[in-house]
Parts: structure tokens; sequence; C-alpha cells
């Protein structure tokens, strides 16, 4: 198994980039998600569970600090420039301010804003995008901070810093749903990793049996932590080649216990490249 893919996402929920190559530190991909988006109407740093458009929003980065941020019609504007609030709010349709990230002590920064609703199963379930009757995911496997907090503090991920799929469960989406468009770029990963099918190599979903191992890529070590439960952003509409489709979401949940791909975590930082093998430790 080599790496094929990686990606590297300058702003929370937006769509990011291919590099070639990707250090890690203790937190995760150097570079990744620096900037979010603040709810200015409810309070918090918000996501696309929230806030779906903010995937039909890119970006990349560009010089220093600054992130490039293309919006639906086509324009750019920087994270620098004195109108970007203004021109992202209006992208959005939703009152919104970029934020950068923050130390992990500024714990009011990474505060949850107030939910939708006083009905806590209501809530859950329209932020993973569960319909009734479809059981939510199995919360343990979550770091404990994330109840309170939008992110682990001193960072802007959901929940874990790595999220790794194998490019055989994408096909294997893509043989489930034939009526459906699958796009990595639905599934947000960090690394892509990829095995010829005449290796012997298991395909399908591997990565599901990875939760507890470790593995060598690159020069960096990582731990799997745990599979990765799926919520409405996979079923968001992100351009006209790639529309709303909840039947993603539907196949994942009834077929796959909610999951696909595997969280993971940096044990030792280093560098990964594309092309670079995935050992087993």
């Amino acid at each position: 198994m080599q790496v094929t893919q990686l990606w590297r996402y300058p702003v929370k929920s937006m769509i990011g980039g291919l590099v070639d190559a990707v250090d890690l530190d203790d937190l995760g991909i150097v570079d990744d998600r620096t900037w979010a988006v603040r709810d200015l109407e409810r309070g918090g740093i918000r996501g696309a569970k929230k806030i779906g458009s903010l995937m039909q929003l890119a970006a990349r980065d560009v010089d220093g600090d600054d992130v490039a941020i293309t919006l639906p019609d086509g324009s750019e504007v920087r994270t620098s420039d004195a109108d970007v609030d203004e021109r992202v709010s209006a992208a959005l349709d939703h009152h919104v301010r970029l934020e950068r990230l923050r130390p992990a002590d500024d714990v009011e920064h990474y505060r949850r804003g107030a939910p939708d609703t006083d009905d806590a199963m209501a809530e859950l379930g329209s932020i993973f995008g569960r319909e009734e009757g479809e059981p939510l995911p199995d919360f343990s496997v979550f770091p404990p901070e994330i109840v309170e907090f939008e992110s682990p503090p001193g960072t802007y991920y959901d929940a874990f810093p790595l999220m790794v799929m194998t490019e055989s469960a994408l096909a294997a989406l893509a043989s489930a749903l034939p009526d459906s468009k699958i796009d990595v770029r639905r599934f947000r990963p960090s690394i892509v990793i990829g095995s010829n099918p005449e290796s012997g190599l298991p395909q399908g979903h591997p990565e599901s049996g990875w939760p507890g191992r470790s593995a060598r890529i690159g020069s960096a070590v990582v731990e799997f932590a745990a599979q990765c439960p799926r919520c409405g952003m996979v079923t968001r509409e992100i351009d006209d080649s790639l529309p709303t489709d909840r039947a993603v979401l539907r196949h994942i949940v009834r077929d796959l216990d909610q999951n696909v791909g595997v969280y993971a975590t940096v044990t030792t930082p280093g560098t990964i490249r594309v092309g670079d093998p995935l050992e087993f430790l």
C-alpha cells in the first residue's frame, strides 16, 4: 500500500487542495485548518455540519499566513482582504467572520455555540444528517472535550487530526451507488492510500480494521484511533457536478455501520510524500 493523495484544507469545511507532501507535527498536518468561520448569528465556530454551503467554497494557501478563498461564482478573496468577511458571508447567505486558529488555552474561542433546538436528540440527528429511525454514531470514539468545544482546543479538527481512507473504499462506494457520483471531495480525507487489486490485499473498506494499529508513512508514524462516523457533510452540494445527494449517507448508515475511513493521530512527527509506502508496525 502507498500514498496516492495528500490533501490540505486551509479553512475548516471548505474544499482543500491536493499537495505533493505534508509535514506532520504533534497536532497533525502543518498549515491544515488554520482558519474557520465564526457564526455571527448563532455563535460559535461552525463547519459544514451547520452551514452546508461552506463546501461550495474552496481554499488554498498563498503567501505567508494568507489564504485565497474561491467563491461559488469563481471570484477570489483573500483572508487579508478588508472585505473578506462581507464577501464570504454573502456567498454563504449567512453572517460569519473568518478567524485564525488560536492557542489551546483560549478555551472560550473554541466553546460550542448555542444549539438550534433544546431537544438534544433532534440536535444530534440534524448535525449527523440522520433520518427518523437511523442510529446515531457511537460517541465514545470521540475525544470527550468535543462535548463542550466545537473542536479540541488548539485545533479546528472535528475530532482527530488525520482522516485516512483507501482508494478501494472509494471504488466500493461507487459500486454500491451506481446512480451517485462518488468524489473524494465529499469525504475530506487527509491521506488516501492505494493498493493494486492484484496484490492480494483486502479490497472494499480495509481501513475499517485498522483502529488500534500503528503505521509508518514516510518519516512519520501514525496511530489509527477509530473508524470515522459520517455526517451530512458527505451529502452536501459542492458544485454543479456534485449536487446534494442524500443516498450517499443512507448507504453508509445502512450498510457500513455509519463509517467510512479511519481517524488517526500523530505518534512521531515527520514528512509524508505521495508515493510513500504505508507499513504497519
